[in-house]
């Protein structure tokens, strides 16, 4: 690559990933910070497992209704306004999550937050098609996805010590809740000064730099004329796009899942203090920082996607189960889901380019947000059948032999997904070839 290419990738980069990096650490610590705070709100405010499985799955429901017209927004309305008006909102409904006291104030804090974040995540991996070609793509998703491994470390160490405090007579979670529901809103105004939303506006990058991403940009247009154009309707009811958002809903059901249930299973198996608890639970997320990192270089490098985004989702089965034949051995339970969760986020960073492959403007957007949003009903799935297995049997290994299927049965999916090659080049099919489906163009991407 010449100087101009390689010096507008490192400037791109170095101005917006750390940003919204940053940004989505707000965004999954208000998302997730629910699974530290039950270590105290369960008793405190007389929540069964059950209740609390409802309630942390229920911000999903929220999420997945409004998603799709949010995430269109950032493509025909402004990434950079949308992006600081979701702040906003959701860092102010979060903060009302350490003021309730009933499980129905839970439920609609809950359900709201979902509806503020809907649109946050797909509109982030749109508004990264704007500045990153096709074949940069995975790395920088991956580099944007680390924010979740990396909050729930943050998290981890963050709430082991607000969870401490009693300021007011108010309990510790309340305080947890609170405090780190304030820099989302204070990060939202910040985005409407610091964001641009296309190459031609960024005033940051020299005349030559705009003109080349610009241009490379347009080329990835170009490979795409030839396919058939659809509409963000036709998009949304492709087969193809149809098992990507089943093959995610898995992913979501492991990830969120695991990630609201692991503080309540360390406390389970260890019986340590819950300042310990939370320490620990943190030990996998450090693991699956490099993990994602890695794999995403790879998939770039090789240009391959499809078993990129397989073999994670199969090793993440394994690990599982794994967990579960290592009982109350912690140290061995520990490394079982320090493996899983290497696994868990080796997978989004190649899966998230599938869909940019054939798809550009409104039409990706709308399916893009599809398959967040239907994927993300995982994430009411895997909470509440945890919560309810263990409320019906007192024990956590029904929850995480749902788990364990759901990462081999996602991983099969991908798979499905078989590529062959014909004259106009390389073809994703969905599983059923009577349907028509786009092509993708000559010089992408292999899948």
């Amino acid at each position: 690559m010449d100087d101009v290419g390689e010096r507008t990738r490192r400037r791109i980069t170095r101005r917006l990933i750390p940003f919204l990096f940053v940004l989505y650490v707000f965004n999954y610590v208000d998302r997730v910070n629910i699974s530290f705070a039950a270590l105290q709100m369960t008793g405190d405010l007389g929540f069964s497992n059950a209740v609390f499985g409802l309630g942390a799955g229920i911000f999903f429901i929220g999420y997945f209704l409004f998603q799709i017209p949010m995430t269109l927004l950032t493509e025909v309305w402004s990434a950079r306004n949308f992006i600081g008006l979701s702040l906003i909102l959701w860092g102010a409904i979060a903060l009302f999550g350490g003021l309730i006291h009933t499980a129905s104030e839970f439920y609609w804090v809950r359900f709201l937050l979902g509806i503020a974040e809907a649109g946050f995540f797909p509109g982030v991996i749109v508004y990264l098609t704007h500045w990153y070609r096709q074949q940069d793509r995975g790395k920088a998703v991956a580099m944007f996805m680390t924010a979740i491994p990396a909050s729930n470390m943050l998290g981890a160490a963050v709430s082991a010590g607000l969870m401490r405090i009693n300021w007011l007579g108010m309990a510790g979670w309340r305080w947890l809740l609170i405090l780190e529901a304030l820099p989302a809103v204070m990060a939202g105004i910040f985005t409407f000064f610091y964001l641009t939303d296309r190459p031609r506006d960024a005033r940051w990058l020299r005349e030559d730099e705009r003109e080349w991403i610009t241009s490379e940009l347009e080329k990835d247009q170009e490979r795409k004329k030839g396919q058939r154009k659809l509409s963000p309707w036709q998009a949304m009811r492709n087969p193809y796009v149809i098992v990507l958002a089943m093959i995610y809903f898995c992913y979501i059901t492991n990830s969120v899942g695991l990630g609201s249930w692991l503080p309540k299973i360390v406390q389970r198996i260890s019986g340590l203090s819950q300042t310990q608890v939370i320490l620990i639970s943190g030990i996998p997320w450090l693991c699956a920082i490099p993990a994602m990192l890695l794999a995403a270089g790879h998939s770039d490098r090789t240009g391959e996607r499809r078993w990129h985004a397989a073999v994670p989702l199969f090793i993440v089965g394994i690990a599982l189960l794994a967990s579960i034949g290592a009982g109350s051995n912690l140290v061995l339970a520990i490394a079982a889901f320090s493996v899983a969760t290497m696994a868990l986020y080796s997978f989004p960073s190649p899966f998230w380019v599938l869909p940019t492959i054939f798809l550009s403007g409104p039409s990706a957007a709308a399916s893009i947000a599809l398959i967040n949003s239907a994927g993300n009903l995982g994430g009411f799935a895997g909470p509440y059948v945890i919560g309810y297995l263990s409320t019906k049997t007192g024990s956590y290994t029904g929850g995480l032999l749902y788990l364990v299927a759901s990462g081999l049965v996602g991983s099969a999916l991908v798979l499905s997904l078989r590529p062959h090659r014909s004259e106009t080049g390389p073809r994703v099919e969905a599983p059923k070839p009577e349907l028509r489906r786009p092509e993708v163009a000559s010089g992408s991407s292999r899948v």
